[in-house]
């Protein structure tokens, strides 16, 4: 059923319960992509993500916005910006990634974050707003659960 519903997949794809999204086929997902409960997916700018990623529950990627000022808001304008994840990507629960971001791949996104800028390959980053933090080095494949 996902593979009908959204736009391109690869092959091992898995997405738990509730999942909602605008249209679907305008969200693209590569290999080994599983998300965790209640995702959602406002796609109507379009969605990509690479291979390898991991979403915690309670995720959302928004890519539709509405005018700051009250009349054209009143209006009904809305904008929508695509949002691009590369490989290796983790989203900590409660994630929300906002218009037109970029993430880069290799990636870990603390949870709570409120995605509004790009955030570079290789790093962590967490916060609201997110932020870069650090990069990931070689000293974090000797340990399992470091700050």
């Amino acid at each position: 059923m996902l593979k009908r519903i959204l736009g391109k997949t690869g092959n091992n794809i898995q997405i738990e319960p509730d999942f909602w999204c605008d249209y679907g086929y305008q969200i693209e997902v590569g290999e080994n992509f599983y998300a965790n409960h209640d995702l959602v997916i406002l796609d109507t700018g379009g969605v990509r993500f690479g291979n390898n990623i991991f979403i915690a529950p309670f995720c959302g990627f928004h890519t539709s916005g509405h005018p700051i000022d009250f009349e054209r808001r009143n209006q009904g304008l809305e904008y929508a910006y695509p949002i691009c994840v590369g490989d290796n990507v983790w989203f900590g629960a409660g994630v929300q990634v906002m218009p037109g971001v970029t993430i880069g791949s290799n990636v870990v996104i603390g949870a709570g974050s409120i995605v509004v800028k790009d955030i570079p390959s290789d790093s962590v980053a967490f916060g609201n707003p997110c932020k870069t933090i650090r990069k990931i080095t070689d000293d974090d494949r000797q340990s399992n659960w470091s700050r």
